[in-house]
């Protein structure tokens, strides 16, 4: 038995209710793996809320890191005692232990520890798929970032540093953007303060960006697009402060031939060997020392709500970990 984080309706952070559950042995295809640590994400808030539903009841949890316990028939990649990591759907990683399709287990060098790995995982794999497979950027380009000090905006201030793209950032305090600004983005604008769209036109000579990265959702999409290049494009990867209303396309032609994708990590990682480069890629940065992953909270797995308020309050900066 195994003690696990579920919900059985959506709503706030009441709803999590610790359980204890069994676990079973693997199947072909599946891994069981002992969890040494676990990420929090939006998109947890984002199923428990129900903006993303689930049936019920069912655990929440995106990724997570720890050790490989027994393999089914069929899995290669891994073994039993091997070191591993994933972001991988369905929800379910708020817990000790847990059996899962091992497609997306990746394995985890031996340099890099379980809090980095569960706190990068989906926010790492997510920096990477905005900045290799959504729309073509190099050396020289601007992008714009909004919750640039949250844990994937300081992944993204460093990712775009290591590859020579200049990151122009937003945040809500004058400490967030000098966190933002110290992990590699050249600019950071306080949105409470400032007309960010202004600054970030001033910041590019009036020319706009190549990209926009955004992960906050209604209350930075309008702004978004008026930040853009003509044929600029759009990344709307989240909906921190609501879901993005209806758009009229017209305004993308208005707006210089704007172009605008609603991607998910899950969508990119579901090819196995797809999966497994790209966290081969982000791996490679973390022991180079050109990523560095910062946990400002952790949690225990028994206090799962109170981590959930917290990141709902937008009182975190980086990443947030369960430690078991």
């Amino acid at each position: 038995m195994v003690k696990t984080a579920v919900i059985e309706a959506p709503g706030g952070p009441e709803q999590l209710k610790i359980v204890d559950r069994e676990v079973g042995d693997p199947g072909p295809g599946e891994v069981r793996i002992r969890h040494k640590a676990i990420g929090l994400n939006f998109i947890d808030i984002y199923q428990r809320t129900g903006l993303y539903p689930l049936q019920m009841p069912h655990a929440l949890g995106m990724e997570a890191a720890g050790v490989i316990e027994a393999v089914g028939e069929g899995v290669t990649h891994l073994k039993a005692g091997d070191r591993a990591a994933y972001a991988a759907a369905p929800p379910g990683a708020y817990t000790e232990a847990r059996v899962m399709g091992a497609a997306q287990v990746c394995p985890l060098p031996d340099a890099i520890p379980f809090d980095v790995a569960a706190a990068m995982m989906l926010k790492g794999l997510t920096t990477q798929y905005l900045f290799h497979r959504t729309t073509p950027l190099s050396a020289g380009d601007t992008v714009l970032f909004h919750a640039a000090a949250g844990g994937v905006g300081l992944i993204a201030c460093q990712w775009a540093r290591s590859e020579g793209i200049r990151l122009i950032g937003t945040a809500g305090s004058p400490e967030k953007c000098a966190l933002a600004e110290e992990h590699g983005a050249d600019l950071c604008i306080n949105y409470r303060d400032e007309d960010w769209v202004a600054r970030v036109r001033e910041a590019t000579g009036g020319a706009g960006v190549e990209a926009v990265m955004d992960g906050v959702g209604k209350d930075t999409f309008d702004g978004s697009l008026d930040c853009l290049k003509p044929l600029g494009m759009m990344m709307s990867f989240g909906n921190a402060s609501g879901p993005v209303p209806p758009l009229n396309i017209a305004v993308l032609g208005q707006k210089g031939s704007l172009k605008v994708t609603r991607p998910t990590l899950f969508t990119h990682i579901a090819d196995h060997a797809t999966c497994q480069q790209m966290a081969r890629q982000m791996f490679d940065k973390v022991e180079s020392g050109a990523l560095t992953l910062r946990i400002d909270q952790r949690f225990a797995l028994d206090d799962i709500a109170d981590a959930h308020r917290a990141l709902e309050a937008r009182k975190t900066t980086g990443s947030t970990v369960i430690e078991l």
